[in-house]
Order: C-alpha cells, then sequence, then structure tokens
C-alpha cells in the first residue's frame, strides 16, 4: 500500500507545481490579479504572450502525462487497486489535476481549472483518442475564438471517442466522463458568458467569429474525429 500512496502524493505534488504563477511572477505580474484571474495557460498567453503561454500550457500537459506514465509504474500490480494497473495510473492523474487545480504549494488556493494537465493525463493513458480530442480543440478555438468553448467541445469528445474504441465500461472512459463532468463545472461562469454572448475571445479583439464557417469547421472534424475513432473499435 507504500508505494501506492507514495505515487499518489508524489502526483500531487508535480501536479500543484504553479507554472502560470512562477511564470508571472518571474515578469513581476501576479497573474491572479490580471486578465482572467485564472492560473492556466490561456491567461498567460492574454498577460504575458503566447511564448510563455505554450511553455506553461506543454509543463501543464506534462504534470498529467509524467504521473501516468511514471509514477504508477512503481506501484506492484499485486497492490493496485482491483488488481488493475490501469487504475493505478487513473489515480495518479487525477491527483495530478486535484493538484493543478487546488495547489499546496499557494496554500490551497484556486490554481487552474486542470484542461490541460488532463490533456497530459489523456496523452498518457489514451494517446489515439486524445490526438483526435486535440486536433478538435484546435479547430474549434481557430474558428470559433473561445478557448472555453474548445474545451468544452473536447471534454465532450473525448468520452465519446473512448466510448467507440475501449468501451463504456473501461475505466478509461469512465475516468473521462468524469473529467468531462468536472471540466463543465469549473468552466460554469464560462458558460454562462457564452450564453450571454460576453465570453472573451481569444486573438484579435472587435474581430466576431464566422458563425457558419466556424459551425461547419466544428462538424466535420467532430464526424472525422468518430469516423476515425470507429477504424480503432
Amino acid at each position: 500500500m507504500l508505494p501506492l500512496v507514495a505515487a499518489l502524493v508524489a502526483s500531487y505534488l508535480l501536479g500543484s507545481i504553479p507554472a502560470a504563477y512562477i511564470a508571472g511572477k518571474s515578469k513581476g505580474v501576479d497573474l491572479r490579479k490580471h486578465g482572467s484571474g485564472n492560473l492556466g495557460a490561456t491567461n498567460v498567453i492574454r498577460v504575458l504572450g503566447a511564448k510563455i503561454g505554450l511553455a506553461v500550457f506543454a509543463f501543464d500537459m506534462a504534470k498529467g502525462a509524467i504521473p501516468v506514465a511514471v509514477f504508477s509504474r512503481y506501484v506492484p500490480d499485486a497492490i493496485a487497486p482491483f488488481g488493475d494497473p490501469t487504475i493505478t495510473a487513473i489515480l495518479c492523474g487525477v491527483a495530478a489535476i486535484i493538484g493543478h487545480v487546488r495547489p499546496v504549494y499557494l496554500k490551497f488556493g484556486k490554481g487552474g481549472k486542470g484542461v490541460a494537465t488532463a490533456a497530459g493525463v489523456f496523452v498518457a493513458l489514451a494517446p489515439v483518442q486524445t490526438l483526435l480530442t486535440l486536433i478538435i480543440f484546435a479547430v474549434v478555438l481557430l474558428s470559433s475564438g473561445f478557448v472555453s468553448l474548445g474545451s468544452l467541445t473536447s471534454a465532450t469528445m473525448l468520452p465519446v471517442l473512448l466510448a467507440i474504441t475501449v468501451g463504456a465500461r473501461s475505466p478509461v472512459f469512465v475516468i473521462a466522463l468524469l473529467v468531462a463532468i468536472f471540466v463543465f463545472w469549473t468552466h460554469r461562469a464560462n458558460i454562462g458568458r457564452l450564453r450571454r454572448g460576453e465570453e472573451h475571445r481569444f486573438g484579435k479583439k472587435g474581430v466576431p467569429a464566422k458563425r457558419p464557417a466556424a459551425t461547419l469547421a466544428i462538424t466535420l472534424v467532430i464526424v472525422l474525429a468518430v469516423l476515425i475513432a470507429a477504424r480503432f473499435a
């Protein structure tokens, strides 16, 4: 049992490293008081620029992938929950996400929304399905201009793709569904702004999204992703 506890604690501590906060402080900025106030890559891009923001995004993804791919391997299968090492990997990933959202290094204050770290978790757990989901995210973002809409669409589509490929009884599907619910909960304010037409757009201010083109692009990429996933079923 001790190796499992150690892996979970290590996963949480790694997930707790607030890359966005550190990046802001290195520039003399407390990101909790600027932009959206969120310690995520999107706010870093908004306040500090794309180069630093993308570096933060990559680090946040690594915080999710490393616990799943590395830390979980130090837990013997004999003591894995239900004797399934996949569940051990999932638990390490969940611990990392919790660390990102409520980092101990910031006295359990508000961190990021967990999207990038969750993406890292699923890159390690289900790389093909996650790659398709990241493509969907990119298309939604580039066609609509809304990071939140891309995150919500991706959170919805990943369980769908996993249901097609590995089945609804897979623990990976179950955790993807729970993470999707969690993402919707952390984005509840964004959902309200999207409904009111007040959500912040990524990119040039005052440039409206081309709705017919955006809808077509998003629909096509989702259909394509489902068809590709079906080939792996």
